[in-house]
């Protein structure tokens, strides 16, 4: 398994963020992006998740709201991971891949899409 400390992860995902595409990141409203060692059932199966209410699936929202978040497993993607480049990589794919979910698409149209 790759090994990087929490504060070094967390700056990769930073840059990560800060290189995708303006018109991607400018419609995030309300959204934060989270980093956490594992997802709570504790597999590393699952390397990011969007949790929130898709945009598509909106009624009524507004002042007030909790954030959505966007979460990305930090021991997920380093297992997943052999080299710094690959993590890189990897992190800038479900960085998108989430993103999408807050947009309302969905896991078949992101995997016809190349970005599962």
């Amino acid at each position: 398994m790759l090994q990087l400390e929490p504060d070094e992860f967390e700056r990769l995902v930073v840059d990560e963020l800060d290189l995708l595409p303006d018109d991607m990141v400018d419609g995030l409203d309300n959204v934060v992006f989270v980093v956490e060692d594992r997802p709570e059932d504790g597999t590393l199966d699952v390397l990011g998740l969007y949790d929130g209410v898709a945009l598509t699936e909106r009624g009524q929202y507004g002042f007030g709201e909790m954030p959505d978040r966007i979460i990305l497993y930090r021991e997920s993607l380093l297992a997943f991971c052999e080299s710094l480049d690959e993590l890189r990589d990897q992190i800038h794919i479900t960085l998108v891949h989430e993103i999408a979910h807050f947009y309302g698409i969905d896991d078949d149209r992101l995997h016809d899409l190349g970005w599962s």
